[in-house]
């Protein structure tokens, strides 16, 4: 019994989770355009102390504040872009869950390919030189040495009944 209670309340858990959203009814702009104007917006920004989720899925009170004053700014009558762009001269580019490619952000758009490339390197490089040093590392056999292998190959095969 226990058993099946908790594999429900385990499957309610993680199935209401993604469709619970963290905007509260008293948040909401009476007018259904605008409000959906203002989820739209807050899909794309981040919210600072999560940093990986979007203001309308956060439960933390900056990220309600965020949604509080991105309301007000498009009740004022600020345009999606107005509205973002206050946002962003607030709180940066980081505000944004996909910042704009400038020079400020190249490292962030660019930064993990260049690192790929660099790794790929380094292993091709390791890879090959690995292999040319093993070939120079080992010194030609003397003609003693040459003698004794071909003592043991030959003793080798008389013991396997080859002539």
């Amino acid at each position: 019994m226990r058993r099946v209670l908790f594999t429900l309340v385990l499957t309610a858990t993680l199935l209401s989770g993604p469709l619970a959203r963290a905007v509260q009814p008293d948040e909401m702009l009476p007018d259904p355009t605008m409000e959906a104007r203002a989820r739209a917006i807050s899909k794309d920004l981040r919210c600072l102390v999560c940093q990986n989720q979007s203001i309308d899925d956060s439960d933390a009170p900056l990220a309600r504040d965020l949604r509080l004053l991105l309301r007000e700014r498009l009740v004022k009558g600020d345009t999606d872009a107005q509205a973002v762009a206050f946002l962003t001269d607030r709180y940066g580019d980081y505000v944004l869950l996909r910042p704009p490619v400038r020079p400020a952000t190249y490292l962030l758009w660019f930064g993990p390919f260049v690192l790929l490339v660099v790794g790929g390197g380094i292993l091709l490089w390791r890879g090959r030189r690995g292999s040319v040093g093993a070939e120079a590392v080992a010194p030609p056999l003397t003609a003693e040495e040459k003698a004794h292998l071909a003592m043991l190959m030959r003793d080798e095969d008389e013991g396997k009944g080859r002539p």
